[in-house]
């Protein structure tokens, strides 16, 4: 293989956006401002039980939201206890989602209260199509439900309601023997049935309310909202427009190549959002839209997607230290349950960053790499900072939200041939 030593490069310089920002500073109050209304009404028997259903990864703050919202349950005289709502994740086993959890900072040594990863479920009812939805037993025998979720656009599907408190509900409550039937029903049916089954559920299992979470474009806490179960599904379509409006993005279009360090579980739930690089394929439906790269290298697995490398497929160029470092039955069962086995197909690995970059420049059908549009991000959760090519320059000089913060110069490498770090602030 020809080396990069004989490519040029193009320089690159680091450059600044901003994003829309609304941080949360005062978790415990914004539990207690948004629970209050919804409960005080309530004739709420004293000693009840509440299974409390979390479990998404990657939540800024996930662990302090659920210990406020423990604790406000104690205060109106109730018995919570946690329960992962997961679906597949973990590997599908019981162990695997306590882990998970305790990984997330939700553990009964820091929250105070019980942790029960029950993996039984029971069917509750039965979607027009003919599918049974699953939920589980252990929640089923409290005497109240209470979710708590991320609202925000799933990697895999369009629709009113996508990521958030239905979802959970439905797929992640339904534990990995629902959650594979609603990926095998959403085939054919779409994953819009998630509503008709949030509909289904609320009917049928005692919720006593939805904590409704939302992030600003710098994956800061920004909302908390309490929604009850009569209004759970409208309001989580309302919210979702929020959370679209205040996402972040790559701001170039028409990449060649988009370069990836860190992906994984913690970041999202196929570890690179797929509406953040613009690139999806599923037997559901496959899209390509901005920054319409022609090629992704994803170099690093994070620490805390505890070896699931699902989605690590949609990436063409990847590290073998990121191959190395993946458990394949975790990936597995996630891609199956998920009915997504290309999602954990691996890609084309090298040992270095500088074998990886060799391989991009030969793959991408140019005649050179000097005028290459190439943009680096730290993950798809992390967008303030991005390392840009030189031909996208003029994209900076046009947009008044973005500014470049260190001189262009070549790619920099470690003595393992490595790509160097994203700079600390302190280092521009």
């Amino acid at each position: 293989m020809v080396t990069s030593k004989a490519i040029k490069f193009p320089d690159t310089a680091l450059v600044s956006q901003k994003l829309f920002s609304s941080p949360l500073t005062d978790i415990s109050r914004a539990v207690a401002t948004s629970v209050t209304p919804l409960t005080s009404g309530l004739n709420i028997k004293q000693g009840g039980t509440v299974a409390v259903a979390v479990g998404s990864r990657g939540i800024d703050k996930i662990n302090f939201v659920v210990y406020h919202c423990v604790r406000y349950l104690e205060k109106m005289g109730l018995k919570p206890f946690i329960i992962p709502a997961m679906g597949s994740h973990g590997g599908a086993t019981a162990e695997g989602q306590r882990k998970v959890l305790e990984n997330l900072g939700i553990a009964e040594s820091e929250i105070g209260v019980p942790v029960i990863p029950d993996m039984e479920t029971e069917i509750i009812g039965r979607l027009t199509c003919g599918m049974d939805i699953h939920f589980s037993k252990r929640a089923l025998l409290a005497d109240h439900v209470v979710v708590i979720n991320r609202i925000k656009p799933h990697t895999k599907f369009r629709a009113e309601i996508e990521s958030g408190l239905s979802k959970m509900l439905t797929i992640g409550l339904g534990k990995a023997e629902g959650a594979a039937a609603f990926h095998t029903s959403a085939v054919r049916q779409g994953f819009g049935i998630i509503e008709e089954a949030a509909g289904i559920t609320i009917k049928n299992v005692r919720l006593l309310f939805g904590l409704a979470l939302l992030e600003d474009g710098y994956g800061n806490l920004s909302k908390i909202e309490a929604v009850s179960p009569s209004a759970l599904i409208a309001r989580e379509k309302e919210l979702l427009k929020d959370a679209w409006r205040m996402m972040g993005s790559i701001p170039f279009d028409y990449l060649d190549l988009l370069i990836v360090d860190f992906f994984g579980k913690d970041i999202s739930g196929i570890g690179m959002d797929s509406n953040i690089t613009g690139r999806h394929r599923d037997i559901v439906g496959d899209f390509y839209q901005a920054p319409h790269a022609k090629r992704i290298f994803v170099r690093d697995l994070s620490p805390g997607s505890d070896g699931n490398g699902n989605g690590i497929g949609l990436a063409d160029i990847t590290t073998t230290r990121l191959v190395n470092g993946l458990d394949m039955e975790k990936t597995y069962a996630n891609a199956i349950a998920a009915i997504s086995p290309e999602k954990a197909a691996v890609p084309v690995h090298f040992d270095t960053d500088r074998k990886c970059l060799d391989a991009c420049a030969r793959i991408l059908g140019l005649g050179s790499m000097e005028n290459a549009r190439i943009a680096r991000i730290k993950s798809t959760k992390s967008l303030e900072y991005i390392q840009v090519s030189k031909s996208l320059e003029a994209g900076i000089e046009s947009n008044p939200d973005i500014k470049r913060v260190s001189p262009w110069e070549p790619f920099r490498f470690d003595g393992n041939d490595n790509l160097l770090p994203f700079p600390s602030l302190k280092e521009l």
